[in-house]
């Protein structure tokens, strides 16, 4: 049996070590709660002051203005131009408010006839180059101090690439393929090869060169072509694509409007729509409208007939035209 001091001594020794450690807890825990309220007091501590300035954090660059450009969509630059139609017409010598934005880009800066400028433009800038554009379009007053343009700019450099695009496609300035000068340099790469072959080959009057179709098989072989897609085309697509074309045209024998009655148009002679004043240079391009001349006039108006006044810059997607060109072929003609 223990007597009374040995449990005592023996219940000391349990409770002494037991409560050195609650103590070293808590001790612990103040400690931890004290540092933690000042976290960021103890980050600054560690910033060692040189007297440089911190690097600025590198911005990420996205693509030049030259590959917006070439994967420019018109159709949506036609859209954000609504934002200047107020001010600024696309017919050739028709100034508005602004001058007239018919073949702006490459064209001398301050050089439509008729019209007084404002602002420092020509001490900025030689030629409406597209890299021009897309620095005006984003601020104006900054990029010509002293313009009377009461527009702010574009702050989207998608929206300013894609209207430099429309604007060329109005003047027939824009490549459809964006893509062609990559295959130029490539066969600029490889334009010694046939130089070689050119000192190895007979003599082109050695070999018999394939006969050339007549004149009337290839007019027959464009149209086919077409004539394949027609087949296949979307009339409610077409239907669809033709409200672009409902504020200038009538689809009514005989009703003209801005434009000529597109009723029958498929196969008509050009320039043939009794009671209609034509513009442009169209029976030098064309004699009828077939498919395949509708299909090219659609793409570029301007370009296909220089001079025309129709203000429409035209349908980018083949789709889009084959689809419109078989709606127009379902309503007579």
């Amino acid at each position: 049996m223990f007597d009374t001091m040995t449990v005592t001594k023996i219940v000391a020794a349990v409770c002494a070590p037991l409560l050195i450690f609650l103590m070293g807890s808590w001790a612990a825990e103040s400690l931890y709660l004290a540092s933690a309220g000042h976290g960021e007091s103890e980050t600054q501590a560690y910033i060692i002051d040189t007297g440089e300035a911190a690097p600025a954090a590198t911005a990420q660059q996205g693509p030049d203005f030259a590959t917006l450009l070439a994967a420019a969509d018109p159709a949506k630059g036609e859209k954000v131009f609504t934002k200047c139609k107020a001010c600024h017409k696309l017919e050739k010598g028709v100034n508005a408010t602004g001058p007239s934005l018919y073949g702006v880009v490459g064209r001398k800066v301050d050089s439509v006839p008729g019209y007084s400028y404002s602002g420092k433009l020509e001490a900025v800038a030689d030629v409406w180059t597209p890299e021009n554009l897309n620095k005006f379009l984003e601020n104006p007053k900054k990029f010509a101090p002293g313009t009377k343009m009461g527009f702010a700019g574009l702050k989207k450099e998608t929206d300013r690439a894609n209207v430099v695009a429309y604007l060329e496609t109005v003047a027939g300035t824009r490549s459809q393929a964006p893509a062609a000068p990559a295959a130029t340099k490539t066969a600029d790469s490889t334009a010694t090869a046939p130089a070689a072959a050119t000192t190895t080959a007979p003599a082109a009057s050695t070999q018999p060169a394939p006969a050339a179709a007549p004149a009337a098989d290839q007019a027959a072989a464009a149209p086919a072509g077409i004539e394949a897609k027609l087949a296949s085309a979307d009339l409610a697509k077409g239907k669809k694509v033709f409200n672009k074309c409902k504020a200038c045209h009538s689809i009514e024998n005989g009703k003209n409007k801005t434009g000529p009655s597109l009723y029958g148009v498929v196969g008509r002679k050009v320039d043939s729509e009794p009671g209609y004043r034509y513009s442009g240079k169209l029976e030098a391009a064309a004699k009828v409208w077939t498919p395949d001349n509708l299909d090219k006039f659609l793409t570029k108006p301007r370009a296909f007939a220089p001079g025309t006044k129709m203000g429409f810059g035209g349908l980018s997607s083949e789709a889009d035209r084959i689809n419109v060109i078989a709606y127009l072929k379902s309503l007579g003609g």
